[in-house]
């Protein structure tokens, strides 16, 4: 059961952002730290990847599990407005793979790394690390 009038669940969804999340800026912050330069938010690519190698055509999206419906606990199903919130969320999903198809079609390679992965972010580091050196 949602703890918040429907008015102040609206207002806590209505300031989410889109782009510089924590999650987004976590890796980026690690990124940096290990010393690789990149872009933000290319537009022109399919899907404005949150983080872009344009040297190396490789792009990374930062994917909030709820958001993009990962198989986590963190992406629980949404208790009121369900009409509105699943398909909202599938769609968000195939919107997702359809710009990773995308930019798999101009020569890109793309990786998806997931809200709930930042939490071992050793883990993180060593997967995007073999992802740009490949």
């Amino acid at each position: 059961m949602d703890i918040l009038t429907p008015e102040q669940r609206s207002e806590v969804m209505r300031r989410i952002r889109g782009k510089d999340t924590k999650p987004e800026m976590l890796l980026r912050s690690a990124l940096h730290r290990a010393g690789f330069r990149f872009r933000l938010h290319r537009r022109s690519l399919p899907g404005a990847p949150d983080i872009v190698f344009p040297g190396r055509r490789k792009a990374i999206f930062v994917h909030g599990c709820f958001w993009h419906s990962h198989r986590c606990k963190r992406a629980r199903k949404p208790a009121s407005n369900r009409d509105y919130w699943i398909p909202k969320l599938a769609e968000n999903k195939k919107r997702d793979a359809r710009n990773r198809r995308r930019l798999t079609a101009l020569g890109w390679s793309s990786l998806v790394v997931w809200e709930c992965q930042l939490r071992t972010m050793d883990r993180v580091m060593a997967k995007v690390e073999k992802f740009l050196d490949g």
